[in-house]
């Protein structure tokens, strides 16, 4: 038995902070010969600014603002996706989450995989926004059954 995971979850917004987190993730699967797994959690509900548009709403139903979040979501797995591998690692299955917190969605597949490792970046809300927005990452390392890397600048 080893004491490196077999399996590495990435959560990924693609902020800047999501970005370090990447490049740390990768460098620990390639050190650890672990399976990595990306995944980027879309919001469970369109944000209001989807949904808000000077001139009126911007979608005609709450099914095409949906449709318009998993799509803003898609691209940013993709791209992150293609990040991992410019930077030398191997994807072993991307994940687009839907129809959850963003938390609950990152703990359950952490959970499905078997992850060993979660790593995700921090964005540093300060006190006052982190109790008013809650964090993701404060969630995921509280409900997380598996050890989580908070990588922050």
């Amino acid at each position: 038995m080893s004491i490196f995971p077999a399996k590495i979850l990435l959560a990924t917004d693609g902020s800047k902070d999501a970005d370090l987190a990447l490049s740390t993730a990768v460098d620990i699967a390639g050190c650890t010969n672990s399976e990595l797994h990306v995944v980027t959690a879309a919001p469970g509900s369109p944000d209001p600014v989807y949904a808000a548009h000077e001139s009126g709403f911007r979608y005609e139903s709450y099914e095409e603002a949906m449709t318009a979040v998993k799509n803003d979501a898609q691209e940013i797995l993709d791209e992150q996706v293609r990040k991992v591998e410019e930077a030398g690692g191997k994807v072993a299955e991307a994940h687009l989450m839907t129809g959850e917190r963003r938390d609950q969605a990152i703990v359950h597949l952490a959970d499905e995989i078997g992850a060993g490792l979660i790593v995700m970046g921090s964005r540093g809300l300060g006190g006052l926004r982190r109790a008013l927005m809650g964090s993701v990452s404060d969630s995921v390392v509280r409900h997380a059954h598996c050890p989580v890397m908070v990588v922050r600048h």
